[in-house]
């Protein structure tokens, strides 16, 4: 593997582990930048081989597994975001000495605007996308993406845009050491990918990685593991879905409804919000806060959030029929999801709740005290449903669906004029669908099947 050889005098080398859309990204960036790149993907056949091979069939590729002697000849490793860095091939790269990166962390070495730097187990894409419309009202010019979309890499663009916008997933943190974002925001925290992290408190220091820096802190006071994050020094925002405090954003009561503040001052009533629940009002707060630290007019925050619609599968309005609102939550893939989307419809109605698929070893214990106060039954779906099953309170329906068409028809069997049916499988979805977004669409296709 010469072409790659340490230490050249020529060129810096990389190797690239992951050959999905942001190991390809990767590769582009760094071909286009003149380095040597060679790359290596556990899988035979991985999803963009065949793009990079007409793309760069000079780029060497290994495929079916890890060669430890090619990770120890490079100078730097790229490691795609769904690479498990605990592999002990990359263990013992780490040992030798070569640097491990992933491309938040190629993308931040190279950003030549400042970052918007978005994470949190849940609400992440809802509040990007938020205050990217935000910041579009206001005529900034946004590159947006990261976990969400089109990857890091491809977003540098010349001439620079005002802000580059990211979505951040945990896994994208775990190899960043140099974002210095000019804003950030962890939503919210709860446990989740406890099949990759070795403890929660592990997941959560991950998550905080994205404070690092100088920048602007906006905080959720109202989640006691994020707020013990604020830094003295350092400039911060807050939210909270009670009254706010010192300028801050959160909600206050006057005319008998309830609205965004900022502050002791009204900016909009949360019954002109187009996005349904609580969790969503506290995102809209979290995107005001944000696109306060970027200094963004209120009028054109307010006329962005005020469109809003939100993203598909993400508590998303599939219908109403005879009095009945049936929502698709696909996109929650854990308990904390989970939890926010029944307890932000709690005050419209009992629920009847569509949830199982792939656990990814959760305790769903969290689940049962908000099961037993909103939940009127549980429909359980997909390969751990019978983990959901042992933690549902005795008073609540449980009932069995052999797939999604079964468990929409046995959902309107028990529903009433009044009620929602939520799917919110509070599971990974690989066990029954390519993924979260094709399960919610066999829901919605369900639903309108249903009431056609």
């Amino acid at each position: 593997m010469n072409n790659i050889a340490p230490h050249s005098e020529h060129r810096q080398s990389f190797l690239i582990i992951g050959l999905g859309q942001t190991g390809l990204s990767c590769a582009r960036f760094l071909v286009q930048k003149g380095y040597a790149v060679a790359i290596m993907d556990t899988r035979e056949q991985p999803p963009a081989l065949n793009t990079l091979q007409t793309e760069f069939p000079e780029v060497l590729v290994n495929t079916g597994g890890l060669i430890s002697d090619w990770m120890q000849r490079c100078d730097t490793i790229v490691l795609s975001p769904g690479v498990d860095p605990r592999l002990p091939e990359i263990k013992g790269a780490r040992a030798a000495g070569i640097e491990i990166i992933g491309d938040i962390e190629l993308f931040a070495r190279h950003a030549n605007a400042p970052v918007v730097a978005i994470t949190g187990s849940n609400g992440k894409s809802t509040v990007t996308t938020m205050i990217a419309e935000m910041a579009v009202t206001a005529g900034k010019q946004v590159q947006v993406g990261g976990n969400l979309g089109t990857p890091a890499l491809e977003l540098i663009t010349q001439p620079a845009p005002d802000f580059y916008i990211l979505e951040l997933s945990s896994f994208q943190l775990e190899t960043v050491e140099s974002l210095n974002a000019y804003t950030s925001v962890v939503l919210n925290v709860s446990p989740d990918h406890m099949d990759r992290y070795e403890t929660e408190q592990a997941y959560y220091d991950v998550k905080a990685k994205i404070y690092s820096g100088s920048g602007v802190m906006v905080i959720n006071r109202d989640d006691p593991i994020v707020n013990s994050w604020s830094m003295l020094g350092r400039e911060q925002i807050g939210f909270t879905l009670s009254h706010p405090q010192n300028n801050e954003f959160g909600l206050i009561e006057k005319d008998n409804q309830s609205w965004l503040a900022q502050g002791e001052q009204e900016l909009l009533p949360v019954n002109e919000l187009q996005v349904a629940g609580k969790h969503n009002v506290a995102n809209a707060l979290a995107a005001l806060a944000l696109g306060t630290s970027m200094n963004l007019p209120m009028s054109a925050m307010l006329t962005a959030i005020q469109n809003y619609r939100g993203l598909a599968h993400r508590c998303y309005l599939v219908a109403k029929h005879q009095g009945v609102r049936w929502f698709d939550d696909s996109k929650a893939t854990n308990v904390g999801a989970c939890l926010a989307a029944i307890e932000g419809l709690a005050d419209s109605g009992k629920i009847i709740l569509i949830a199982g698929g792939e656990g990814k070893d959760q305790n769903f214990s969290e689940l049962t005290p908000v099961l037993d106060a909103h939940v009127r039954a549980v429909v359980l779906i997909g390969r751990d449903a019978q983990l959901i099953a042992n933690v549902v309170p005795n008073h609540v329906l449980k009932i069995e669906a052999a797939n999604m068409q079964d468990a929409v028809q046995k959902a309107q069997k028990v529903v009433q004029r009044g009620e929602n049916v939520l799917l919110s499988p509070a599971c990974a979805s690989f066990d029954m669908f390519t993924g979260y977004a094709q399960r919610g669409e066999v829901f919605a296709q369900a639903v309108r099947e249903l009431i056609a």
